[in-house]
């Protein structure tokens, strides 16, 4: 089992900036990508931006440009830098991993774990 805990969120203005943070602990033996998902009201959750344990990114379209996922490997976390934030960037935002080679799956409901998330909120 693994427990992820996330950290960060906030009320931020348009344009504002946060970085998110999470923790994985347990058992991580094997741990490979890490990955942020977020989830609005009312939507479905949804992957913003995953990494390798290699450190190769992918983002969502929606946040190219403004965002930035890196890892700590001897810290079990990875970050998520958002820059210039929308309002339509408000949500839940939670992270999760994969194991061995396996990258992160847009289906969020195929991960038994998640952490409690952080919310981030931007106002206009």
């Amino acid at each position: 089992q693994v427990q992820l805990v996330e950290s960060g969120g906030g009320l931020v203005q348009a344009g504002g900036s946060l970085r998110l943070s999470c923790t994985a602990s347990g058992n991580i033996f094997n741990m490979g990508a890490m990955g942020w998902y977020r989830q609005a009201p009312g939507k479905q959750r949804e992957l913003v931006a995953a990494i390798t344990s290699g450190g190769s990114t992918n983002y969502a379209d929606s946040v190219k440009g403004r965002f930035t996922i890196s890892r700590d490997n001897a810290k079990s976390t990875v970050y998520l830098q958002m820059n210039s934030l929308k309002p339509e960037d408000t949500a839940v935002y939670y992270c999760n991993v994969e194991w061995g080679e396996a990258t992160m799956s847009p289906s969020w409901w195929e991960y038994d774990y998640w952490g409690q998330g952080t919310q981030v909120t931007v106002s206009s």
